[in-house]
């Protein structure tokens, strides 16, 4: 199956301080994200249901953005990447979350981030 890249906004009245710590350190990130994280220098180590999931962190710009290597991708091509700006007209967090899948998992992948930033969304206060 053919892998694609899925580009998703999502609008919040959290600022982008606040997302950047809840997308950076483990406390935060298992409130909303995985069920546990280990973090070793520039490696994560992502747990959700037993699994792990190893990423490398490759670009971090503080309250910009943040970009994820995937240990197993299976492109080297492939991210996982958080930006964040502002919206000019209500001054709201822009987050965009760029992802990869089988085309025939978008529909899925997409549930699944909107399920994901739900629970973020009541963890930051908007």
């Amino acid at each position: 199956m053919q892998r694609v890249q899925i580009k998703l906004e999502f609008l919040f009245r959290a600022s982008p301080t606040i997302l950047y710590k809840f997308l950076t350190t483990p406390s935060c990130l298992i409130r909303w994200f995985c069920d546990e994280v280990d973090i070793q220098d520039d490696t994560f180590t992502f747990v959700w249901e037993g699994s792990e999931e190893v990423a490398t962190l490759i670009d971090d710009i503080e309250e910009e953005r943040i970009r994820f290597k995937w240990e197993d991708a299976d492109d080297e091509e492939e991210y996982l990447e958080f930006l964040f700006s502002r919206s000019p007209v209500t001054g709201e967090t822009i987050l965009e979350i760029i992802d990869y899948c089988d085309q025939d998992e978008i529909p899925d992948q997409t549930l699944l981030w909107e399920s994901q930033i739900k629970v973020l969304r009541q963890e930051t206060g908007g």
